[in-house]
């Protein structure tokens, strides 16, 4: 029985990156074993464990066949005999598919490199290039280079031309059709996260997969600027989200977010972004009234925190955005500063007790609106 880190932890100590999840992979180990020694089993398709002291995933090594077409049409086949050679020759990326040996005694991960793909090379090369030519069975690894490009785009990695053409060659030929949109959110939500996410819809439409996962996504020049210029506010997925795809039309944003089973904190954001991030953008020239009238149809001083998310993806949409924190006076500024001093109104409780219900509610949007006429 031997033990080796793998994948990302891996890369990442090569790019000099910390290193969160660890993931183990067991070479001539049996289930029966690996129970017997106080593993865990958690794999459902197969076999992984969880490691009695640290909790981390340990699996068996295995191989994948093809049986049917899309991502879910694979066999997967594990024994003591499977080498780590295999293991490593079904993942996606030269870059993910290298390991370290546990030394005897002790599963720190210190070990000696083992790179039978060139994945230590095309570190340095700053390249992402699949392992095999299997990389074409299996659709969901065009999302996932995708979401790695958004990732390392920073560091300078760009797509090998071989595995371009690959993935091309895949929309082509209706592979990617296969992919269900649960796992398209999926991957679209951990790429909003990354630190160029815009690389990740560049890459699909590079590859020509965008009209075919994201068919309801307007993406030009404008939008990519958005979700840049949010990427830069604020490291929220939501907001960059709805950056992305406010341009493309309240019915398509309705369209896309119901298809895909986007969470509510992302689809609600976006059709509110793109319902009033003009008039938000123009919120310098309104009165104390308008100004009012549409902090309440924002929700802002109910959903405070919604507001201010509203406020950041309504300003990379907008024409500038000053970078933080030099931000200058903005029509955002003044939205926050009203929002703030309309929640602070309150009524002294004997006009309260003086006032019926719709009453109530007149009298405090008279002073709100008072209030509101001073900024």
């Amino acid at each position: 029985m031997q033990v080796y880190l793998v994948g990302g932890a891996v890369r990442d100590e090569l790019l000099g990156l910390p290193v969160g999840e660890r993931d183990w992979v067991v070479v001539g180990a049996t289930p029966q074993q690996m129970e017997r020694l106080g593993y865990r089993a958690v794999g459902r398709e197969f076999p992984v464990f969880l490691h009695p002291q640290t909790h981390e995933e340990y699996a068996l090594a295995r191989l994948e066949r093809k049986t049917a077409p899309g991502y879910r049409g694979f066999v997967t086949e594990f024994s003591p005999e499977v080498t780590l050679e295999q293991d490593l020759q079904r993942r996606d990326l030269t870059i993910n598919a290298m390991a370290r040996a546990a030394p005897a005694g002790d599963a720190d991960g210190a070990g000696e490199l083992i790179d039978p793909y060139g994945g230590r090379a095309d570190l340095e090369r700053r390249q992402l290039r699949h392992v095999s030519p299997a990389f074409a069975e299996d659709p969901v690894r065009v999302l996932r280079v995708a979401r790695f490009a958004a990732r390392f785009a920073s560091l300078g990695f760009g797509i090998a031309a071989e595995t371009r053409a690959l993935m091309q060659a895949m929309a082509a030929n209706g592979e990617i059709g296969a992919l269900v949109p649960e796992r398209v959110w999926r991957e679209m939500e951990r790429a909003m996260g990354e630190r160029t996410p815009e690389a990740f819809l560049d890459t699909l439409d590079d590859c020509g997969a965008l009209l075919i996962v994201l068919p309801e996504l307007r993406w030009e020049r404008g939008d990519r600027d958005a979700l840049r210029a949010a990427a830069r506010l604020t490291d929220d997925g939501s907001v960059r989200f709805a950056a992305a795809v406010a341009g493309s039309g309240i019915a398509d944003i309705e369209s896309l977010c119901k298809r895909l089973r986007a969470p509510a904190r992302f689809s609600e954001l976006a059709l509110l972004c793109a319902r009033l991030r003009q008039r938000l953008a123009g919120a310098s020239t309104l009165d104390a009234a308008d100004l009012l009238d549409l902090l309440d149809e924002a929700d802002a001083l109910r959903r405070p925190e919604r507001f201010e998310r509203l406020l950041l993806s309504a300003a990379a949409r907008a024409p500038a955005v000053p970078e933080p924190p030099t931000r200058t006076a903005s029509p955002f500024d003044r939205l926050r500063s009203a929002a703030a001093a309309a929640a602070a109104v309150t009524l002294a409780p004997e006009r309260m007790r003086a006032l019926a219900g719709p009453e109530i509610a007149a009298a405090l949007r008279a002073v709100r609106i008072e209030r509101l006429g001073a900024i």
